[in-house]
């Protein structure tokens, strides 16, 4: 469930160290990391809601400016991980993606050597065949050409640079991430992979 902002409860001119802008309102609890060097840095207390610049929103308490005690980070694609945290640290936490599936470290029973389906195939069904589904969701995403769908956003091997749905910056790629994604990931392309007659 994706978190809530809360308006400033008085209406004094003064606002609370955590209270700043967000959108075209002032809210209590949001701190949005900025790279503008200030004199007086806030650092948020108790219950927060905390927007990191991937749009990732963490809701929960913190101590200290740091994540401590009960806490949720919302995905901008859907997913939650729900933790408990010390300093910043998880101590324990369950990861939902965005279509309810919970994420398991033991006994994972989605997508192991002997069950391939995908989880909305366990959910709803099989598809018949010659119309089976390649993804999660159905239809599957479309792929830029020269480009591959690493799960997050689409990956153009090229500039190395991965980009979510809606064409935002996520990250560069390191190597090892550039050779996973280019032996595991669906590309934007049609090869022959078939057996090719010598000439």
């Amino acid at each position: 469930m994706e978190p809530e902002l809360e308006e400033p409860k008085d209406n004094s001119s003064e606002p609370c160290c955590a209270c700043l802008p967000y959108g075209n309102k002032t809210y209590c609890g949001v701190l949005m990391p900025t790279r503008r060097i200030a004199p007086f840095k806030p650092k948020m207390e108790g219950k927060a809601l905390y927007i990191l610049p991937t749009e990732t929103k963490y809701q929960g308490e913190m101590t200290d400016g740091m994540f401590h005690g009960k806490g949720t980070l919302h995905f901008p694609n859907g997913s939650q991980y729900d933790a408990t945290w010390e300093k910043g640290k998880i101590i324990q936490g369950k990861y939902t993606f965005a279509d309810g599936l919970m994420y398991k470290e033991e006994k994972w029973l989605y997508c192991d050597g002997y069950d391939r389906r995908f989880y909305t195939e366990i959910c709803e069904g099989l598809k018949p065949a010659g119309i089976s589904q390649v993804t999660n969701i159905d239809p599957p995403r479309k792929i830029p050409e020269g480009c591959y769908d690493c799960g997050d956003g689409f990956y153009d091997p090229k500039t190395r640079v991965i980009r979510d749905y809606k064409k935002r910056f996520l990250r560069n790629a390191d190597d090892d991430e550039h050779e996973w994604i280019i032996h595991t990931c669906r590309k934007g392309w049609d090869e022959f992979i078939g057996h090719k007659a010598k000439l």
